[in-house]
């Protein structure tokens, strides 16, 4: 057992280190009483040694590869000697902290030095100074050690993955011309901008896992409430593979129940916005049916706040000629009725145009994150994911008894070849218990590969909606993460799945439901998609009017021009 709480730590403080690092790093263990290290790619540390020490160290090391301080020219110069390489760590660490600061939780504050760390602008004048003379003291023990060797060693391994992989899936030459590069800041949904407010809640979902993290290492025990997901850490990394870049996800899911990733599904591009083009056939997208927990509720909170405002989404106006009472005067058949006047005879009093509400004309795919990042503790006592699992059932149920024709998909990911669609309601299902227990029994678990599942729900909606208003809504904290789609890459896919939609007419509204995640970060993801985060679901009804109302009329817009 203990050398099971072990290993569930050190895969713990991996999501950590990637968090901290921009990029998949595994945390694996060294011998009891050895120093700290990392070679780019895994770091090191002792198992046996308090979990803040760990926490501190894990912080310096990911701080280091983020700021590139181990870059090959540097650690060469680093080879045969120690005594540079000890100098070096002694101020490049603090640096490093430095200049992460903003992505580090705020308990590792007080492991920078300021002062050491302002006698450094980059990795290159680290390495001037300490080949230098300069006195200055060793560095702190969380700092741990550079083993430059197996830096070196281990950074040619990765290169040589890397290139190996993007030689086998380099995109062709001649579907670059089909698959155009779009500009997201063409298309903007986003007319009523008093909506899109902060974040509420503050603290992003790195200090919120730290917190709980650190107050998780001081029980006993395996047992123990909390919310979904909240037992198990939300990214884990797999021991069986030791690639440098083999990152998985263990929380509620393992590998063994993705069946068949990489012989069914649905092909789908990926946008790479470092090359700017497409990676065509990228993501295997696979409908997978939701298991049904024998403990699902079939209860519904209630819709009739989020009914009212939704109500006139999607109607046209069905203009009625010759009525005895309406809105406007029917013109010929006032004229007629002014010449049987003249002519002497009775004339008819249905004068009149009536304008009434035709049938609805809206079709809606709601698409539900249900990555394990949604597990987190949300803003309200509840994790993100019961506060947007609260808002999905409300607009599902309320657009349905509006007449509206819903679906609902859920999604999650393990990596490219393993996007998970889990459809809980399709558009010719009806609204039952069985779609309310299907809803209820999903839990987070795996990633969030956004892009590719932007792309089937749309897929879906205009293949399968059969209205001519169309209308995507992503429920989702916003954190696009997954094995190869970190940081920017990820949002950047995202943001262009969500034009390549709104560009073939479909209307996109984004929901951020109780969740931390800052707002320069969700406006990366979803660029000027228009898009709205409440802190609570009971304020749904006061912002999804203006906001769906903005998304369809831009749709709208869009197909007229085309």
């Amino acid at each position: 057992m203990a050398n099971d709480d072990a290993a569930d730590r050190l895969n713990s403080l991996g999501l950590l280190a990637s968090a901290l690092a921009g990029r998949p790093v595994v945390v694996a263990a060294v011998e009891p009483g050895e120093p700290s290290w990392t070679d780019g790619q895994t770091v090191f540390v002792d198992a046996s040694a308090p979990p803040r020490e760990n926490l501190e160290s894990v912080a310096v090391h990911a701080s280091l590869i983020a700021a590139d301080s181990l870059s090959p020219d540097i650690i060469g110069a680093l080879i045969r000697h120690p005594r540079s390489a000890k100098r070096y760590l002694a101020i490049e660490g603090h640096r490093a902290l430095v200049a992460n600061g903003e992505v580090l939780p705020g308990i590792f504050s007080a492991l920078a030095d300021p002062a050491t760390a302002r006698r450094s602008d980059s990795p290159e004048s680290s390495l001037s100074i300490a080949s230098g003379r300069d006195a200055f003291d060793d560095p702190p023990a969380e700092f741990g050690v550079i083993r430059a060797r197996k830096v070196l060693a281990a950074g040619g391994r990765a290169s040589a993955q890397v290139d190996h992989e993007t030689a086998a899936h380099a995109p062709r030459r001649d579907s670059k011309e089909a698959l155009e590069e779009l500009d997201d800041g063409e298309v903007d949904d986003s007319d009523d901008p008093d909506l899109f407010s902060n974040p509420v809640g503050g603290g992003g979902f790195i200090g919120k896992w730290l917190k709980k993290m650190l107050s998780s290492a001081r029980k006993t025990g395996s047992g123990g409430g909390g919310p979904p997901g909240a037992d198990s850490p939300t990214h884990r990394t797999n021991s069986a593979d030791r690639g440098a870049y083999a990152v998985s996800s263990t929380a509620k899911a393992s590998t063994e129940d993705v069946i068949d990733i990489t012989a069914r599904g649905v092909k789908y591009p990926e946008w790479d916005a470092d090359r700017k083009t497409y990676r065509p056939d990228w993501c295997t997208v696979r409908e997978v049916e939701p298991k049904v927990k024998a403990s699902a509720a079939d209860a519904i909170d209630g819709a009739i706040g989020v009914r009212r405002p939704l109500a006139r989404l999607g109607m046209g106006l069905h203009r009625r000629h010759r009525q005895s009472q309406g809105d406007d005067i029917d013109i010929d058949a006032a004229v007629e009725a002014r010449v049987e006047v003249r002519a002497g005879s009775v004339p008819d009093e249905a004068v009149y145009l009536d304008s009434l509400r035709r049938r609805r004309d809206l079709s809606v795919l709601l698409l539900l994150d249900v990555s394990g990042s949604t597990a987190e503790p949300g803003t309200v006592g509840r994790t993100v994911h019961q506060q947007q699992r609260a808002v999905i059932t409300d607009l599902m149920v309320a657009l349905h008894d509006l007449g509206d024709r819903v679906a609902l998909y859920a999604y999650n990911s393990q990596g490219r070849n393993a996007v998970n669609m889990l459809p809980v309601k399709r558009f010719d299902d009806h609204l039952d218990a069985r779609v309310l227990r299907r809803l209820d029994s999903l839990e987070p678990a795996a990633y969030s590969r956004l892009g590719a599942a932007i792309r089937h729900g749309s897929t879906v909606l205009e293949a399968r909606g059969g209205t001519s208003r169309r209308l995507l809504v992503v429920v989702s904290d916003g954190l696009a993460y997954d094995h190869g789609y970190e940081r920017a890459y990820g949002a950047a896919d995202a943001r262009r799945a969500l034009t390549e939609t709104r560009r073939r007419g479909t209307g996109c509204v984004c929901l951020t439901v109780g969740a931390g995640t800052d707002v320069e970060a969700l406006r990366r993801v979803f660029g000027s998609t228009a898009h709205a985060t409440i802190a609570r679901p009971d304020q749904l009804a006061g912002i999804v009017g203006p906001l769906f109302r903005s998304a369809i009329r831009s749709a709208e817009v869009r197909r007229r021009v085309s």
